[in-house]
């Protein structure tokens, strides 16, 4: 496909240490939802045990999200964190192979990629992603989030965003914010 297409789905990336990959990808939602298109967003940190503010806006504006986190990963054993990957990779991709969606979102897969803690290549090996973004169906747009991420993501990316850290309240001690973080 030419890369000029307008049909072509683009791969977005949202990263850096900065506040606004996650509310960056929700608001493409939004935006891609109000024209049409049909839209999943899966969280591969976030856990359902917690209430997310845009849980709560996708749930009314019929927007799929779905949280197959556990939470940090110091919150959880490596085993948890590891099923937990495992089982939203495979999820995740069998969405995004589908051709259902024109707008996949896949929130905080550059944490979950990065994660050194505890061995995660065997459950979520970047080949099989780096694969799985390039084989997808061409209509679908991708949108992938989260700090630290690969440079074979970048290299593969259409769009890339860092968001930078310039000032941030947490430095003044100022915890995290209900309706703004979460």
């Amino acid at each position: 496909m030419e890369k000029n297409d307008k049909k072509r789905g683009l791969t977005l990336v949202y990263t850096g240490d900065g506040k606004g990959k996650t509310t960056a990808a929700v608001g493409l939602a939004v935006r891609a939802t109000g024209r049409g298109k049909k839209v999943l967003m899966v969280q591969f940190i976030k856990s359902p045990e917690r209430t997310y503010g845009e849980k709560i806006i996708f749930d009314k504006l019929g927007i799929e999200i779905v949280q197959m986190g556990v939470g940090f990963t110091w919150t959880k054993t490596p085993e948890e964190h590891r099923q937990a990957l495992k089982e939203a990779w495979a999820f995740a991709s069998e969405k995004l192979s589908s051709g259902a969606y024109d707008v996949v979102i896949l929130d905080e897969l550059n944490n979950a990629l990065a994660i050194d803690r505890f061995p995660i290549d065997d459950v979520l090996p970047l080949s099989t992603v780096l694969e799985a973004i390039q084989n997808r169906p061409s209509h679908i747009h991708l949108v992938i989030t989260g700090r630290a991420a690969k440079q074979e993501i970048l290299d593969i990316a259409d769009l890339v965003t860092e968001m930078k850290p310039i000032k941030h309240y947490y430095d003044e001690g100022i915890p995290a914010v209900l309706g703004v973080e979460f």
